[in-house]
């Protein structure tokens, strides 16, 4: 990689970098790697602001209020994997996607620690490119989307098409609502997703703005579920 004016952050328990250092830290490496590789070095620095280290709050409520579909279940840019093996069940087969190898070990990691390890696997694969034999009947998107540079939105969306089923149910978690220039992240809104989905079959079932959240991002986050017809 390009040496540059920071240089990697290694933080340490006693001296995490802030949230905004690592989000410049993001865009300073997504600047000059590619994102095959970006995504990767960041994750070996430590440098990953969106990663929650946990289960993400919306998913615990769908679980707890059981409104997560059974069948084959993705997660695109499934990072840690704490969604993934927390969706796991007899009933539901969970595959993390990310295109970090460095993130997958730490998804590994956590699956042989858990009761569902059985029911979950993970893949290093871009996204854009991935193939599989089958058609998924949930998929969930949280800091993907807002991830991606907006050029490559009806992209993911078209690819969204193709690997969701047909009466398949697409949950985006929106963030960043709001209008900050750049990113990633970068801002994202209802419209934004709606003028991409729409021409390939999706309609909105939901927008809910009463969901459980996570510090620094209360207001911002907002759950949409899609169907594909």
């Amino acid at each position: 990689m390009s040496s540059t004016n920071s240089g990697p952050i290694n933080g340490t328990e006693s001296s995490v970098p802030s949230r905004a250092v690592q989000v410049g830290r993001v865009r300073e490496v997504m600047k000059v790697q590619p994102m095959d590789t970006a995504w990767d070095q960041l994750w070996k620095e430590k440098v990953t602001p969106w990663d929650l280290q946990g289960v993400t709050p919306v998913i615990s409520q769908l679980l707890k209020d059981n409104k997560i579909r059974e069948g084959k279940v993705l997660v695109p840019g499934c990072g840690g994997g704490h969604d993934v093996v927390a969706m796991g069940s007899a009933a539901r087969r969970v595959i993390g996607l990310d295109i970090s190898k460095t993130a997958l070990e730490h998804a590994e990691a956590l699956a042989q620690k858990s009761l569902n390890a059985e029911f979950v696997e993970f893949e290093n694969a871009d996204f854009f490119s991935y193939t599989p034999p089958f058609k998924f009947d949930f998929i969930f998107d949280y800091t993907f989307f807002c991830a991606l540079d907006p050029s490559l939105r009806r992209k993911w969306a078209e690819k969204m098409a193709e690997l969701l089923a047909l009466d398949g149910e697409l949950i985006t978690l929106m963030f960043p609502l709001d209008d900050h220039p750049g990113g990633p992240p970068f801002s994202v809104s209802l419209e934004a997703y709606q003028q991409v989905l729409s021409p390939w079959g999706f309609q909105l079932v939901y927008c809910n703005a009463n969901i459980p959240s996570v510090e620094g991002r209360a207001g911002r986050t907002r759950a949409v579920g899609e169907s594909h017809f």
